[in-house]
């Protein structure tokens, strides 16, 4: 099974580093990720959960809920931290990390990479991230192999954009970063534009004539 955008995500009940987990009690209406690392005690894993804890300030300022997730032991995970701050020169660890042994998590997500196996042959987590809205729906999904680490840089580009369109009628263009112009979407008609865009709206001439190209500086 996977998680389709749009879709209310799958509830569970998991064991974490911060204790018992329900995921959907544990979100409380706030955007939230949830993201997968193939391994604990691997590499690149090890710099991208510290990446995220350096980060972890710039989440909470946009209400921002973190978890990660592994098919290792709690246990593993507590032991795993320990050299996530030494590798990192971090002096906290503030999100829980799920255990999830049974890969029961992992496949009801979507999880899994077939690429990726343990010991005992069985398939491993990817890296996978699922940003969740209030509303406890899929707003964006990602998966990466095992071979490539994440830009945590660009997930907060795209929760700045998805925080954005969900309340203002604008779409973010390419290489969007916040503070920069944004896209009137289409549904919205010429005559409205003044009314809901008070800093102004450019309409870009193209060779069809069509009226569709229209930026507006960022709205508050």
């Amino acid at each position: 099974m996977s998680v389709k955008l749009g879709e209310i995500v799958p509830n569970f009940s998991a064991d974490s580093t911060q204790g018992q987990m329900d995921f959907h009690k544990w979100l409380e209406g706030s955007w939230a990720i949830l993201f997968s690392h193939p391994a604990d005690y691997t590499p690149v894993c090890t710099t991208e959960l510290g990446r995220v804890q350096a980060l972890s300030q710039e989440f909470t300022k946009r209400g921002i809920k973190l978890a990660a997730l592994s098919c290792d032991s709690t246990e593993s995970h507590h032991g795993w931290i320990k050299d996530i701050l030494a590798y990192n020169n971090l002096k906290e660890f503030s999100y829980p990390i799920i255990a999830d042994p049974d890969r029961e998590i992992a496949t009801l997500y979507g999880m899994l990479d077939p690429d990726e196996r343990d010991a005992a042959g069985i398939p491993l987590t990817c890296r996978a991230v699922f940003v969740v809205g209030p509303d406890k729906r899929l707003k964006l999904s990602i998966l990466y192999p095992a071979t490539t680490g994440r830009n945590f840089d660009e997930i907060i580009r795209v929760v700045d954009s998805l925080q954005l369109t969900a309340t203002r009628k604008v779409a973010t263009p390419v290489d969007w970063k916040n503070g920069g112009s944004c896209m009137v979407v289409p549904s919205v008609k010429q005559e409205d534009v003044a009314g809901l865009f008070p800093k102004g709206v450019k309409v870009h001439n193209v060779p069809s004539g069509k009226v569709y190209l229209r930026t507006t500086p960022q709205p508050e």
